[in-house]
């Protein structure tokens, strides 16, 4: 298979270690590009509901695949979000390619891009952490629910139905909630000179231009691995949005190398790199 070349990838929501996370998927992705910056945006693994004990091979594959990146020569920001928030107190460590950060910026083609997770916005982690944990177990249970449905739905020729999209799209708040959201990231943005602000959090995919009376920026969002499965690329001086669902790379595509790895041979390896 032939890789594509980009500049920049941005990815986030992943939740390696839940249910809804479609690992498979993204080492598909992660085999079809060859990027010379990976920024991981936030809730790439998922520390709130490591108790579960759930943590598949894929999921091990995909990290396995991002240390193999940058090995490679790929930069990749791991920027920490509120389910990965434990890696905070990791933040501004290097490790060969691999920087942790909170917030990233960068300058691209001669503008200014602000790249955060977008938790910082959510009164109600900043505030009732107890609350949006227990959120975050029942969007994973529904997404378990979702996907015996979906099962079912395909094997009558039918096709796959969101419930927690359903669900967002019929719940007023939540809108407005969304839309808050994007208003605040794009007038903070405005405001500090940045010409692009690039979020996560809130699993909605987006390109918006963003206009204010002091001026305007491009809002963009990477959205998720657990539904949407997007991504943001940066090539020849312009963001395109990336749906996985759109396009043709066969589901659960894998370097031979990682492929043939069994799950402890797995484990050893990321372990050891990362004690070098």
């Amino acid at each position: 298979m032939r890789k594509r070349k980009l500049e920049v990838v941005v990815i986030s929501d992943v939740h390696l270690g839940t249910f809804g996370c479609h690992a498979g998927e993204l080492l598909s992705y992660l085999n079809s590009i060859s990027p010379e910056k990976l920024i991981l945006n936030g809730d790439i693994i998922d520390i709130w509901q490591f108790r579960k004990r759930y943590f598949p091979k894929n999921h091990l594959q995909v990290i396995k695949k991002i240390i193999d990146l940058s090995t490679k020569g790929t930069e990749v920001y791991y920027i920490t979000g509120n389910h990965d928030e434990m890696l905070r107190k990791f933040s501004d460590v290097t490790m060969g390619n691999i920087h942790i950060l909170d917030k990233l910026t960068m300058n691209l083609d001669g503008k200014k891009a602000w790249i955060f997770h977008g938790d910082v916005f959510d009164a109600s982690i900043q505030h009732t952490k107890w609350i949006a944990k227990l959120g975050g177990w029942g969007y994973d249970f529904l997404i378990l629910i979702n996907r015996f449905i979906n099962w079912f739905l395909v094997k009558m020729g039918r096709e796959k139905y969101s419930l927690s999209k359903k669900i967002k799209s019929s719940v007023k708040k939540a809108l407005k909630y969304i839309a808050d959201f994007e208003k605040v990231a794009a007038d903070l943005a405005i405001e500090n000179g940045y010409k692009y602000v690039v979020c996560g959090h809130i699993h909605q995919p987006q390109m918006l231009r963003k206009v204010n009376k002091n001026g305007t920026c491009l809002y963009l969002n990477s959205g998720d691995w657990i539904e949407n499965l997007t991504a943001l690329e940066y090539h020849d001086k312009r963001w395109e949005l990336y749906h996985f669902n759109e396009d043709k790379l066969s589901p659960f595509y894998s370097d031979e190398d990682i492929k043939s790895m069994n799950y402890k041979e797995l484990l050893a390896a990321i372990t050891i790199t990362g004690k070098k």
